[in-house]
């Protein structure tokens, strides 16, 4: 695609945009309500609310007992991390590819920050972006705009200069509201129907698709 370059930032999700930690995520939501509540539901009901703070994830699975589950979340992510993480192929390359073009890049994740961080030094994907932005960022979270409003008011730039790409419909509600033009990753972990549902404008079947979505 060629044309006139007006999109100044592109935002990224990191879960299931970025880098795969489906089975990570999955893995810890397994060990925790099986330890924590005694069972756990089907994978489908855990994965349903990928894409949203953990916190929140939570409360949904036993309100009363919200700190003992992010402990055990957090304790089993951490050590597992390294073992169950995975890249999709071509992140580097891309990632590059739109730096050259002159495009100013960031992650914008309702994981915390740190841990953001951790799978981004993980694959050598940090330098690639001006700043990593975590749940602990914002009081309100995706899919309220706010997280994206805020990215887009610390580089400077007016919301509709910016894409979010994300492989969540909580991404997709999220850019729409924020005034974001909303780029569906469908290489991730939901539906390519989840996602033109919750408002998906354009959609890359693999990471190698976006720089076709974007003037070089």
């Amino acid at each position: 695609m060629t044309g006139i370059k007006t999109t100044e930032a592109l935002l990224f999700d990191l879960d299931g945009t970025l880098i795969d930690t489906e089975e990570l995520i999955l893995s810890s939501f397994r060990y925790t309500l099986t330890s924590v509540l005694g069972q756990a539901p089907p994978d489908d009901v855990l994965r349903d609310k990928i894409g949203i703070p953990l916190r929140n994830q939570m409360q949904a699975f036993d309100a009363d007992r919200v700190e003992e589950l992010l402990t055990v979340y957090r304790k089993h992510n951490v050590e597992n991390h390294d073992a169950l993480v995975k890249e999709f192929p071509g992140v580097a390359e891309v990632l590059l590819k739109l730096n050259e073009a002159g495009y100013r890049l960031a992650v914008v994740t309702s994981k915390m920050s740190d841990m953001a961080q951790k799978s981004l030094r993980f694959f050598g994907l940090e330098d690639y972006f001006e700043f990593v932005q975590g749940s602990d960022k914002t009081e309100r979270h995706k899919p309220n705009p706010d997280p994206l409003l805020f990215a887009a008011e610390t580089m400077g730039l007016a919301p509709e200069q910016c894409a979010y790409i994300g492989d969540s419909p909580y991404d997709m509600c999220s850019a729409r509201a924020a005034g974001m033009l909303a780029v569906a990753a469908l290489w991730g972990m939901f539906t390519r129907e989840r996602l033109l549902e919750a408002g998906a404008q354009r959609e890359a079947t693999t990471i190698d698709d976006l720089p076709k979505l974007f003037p070089l």
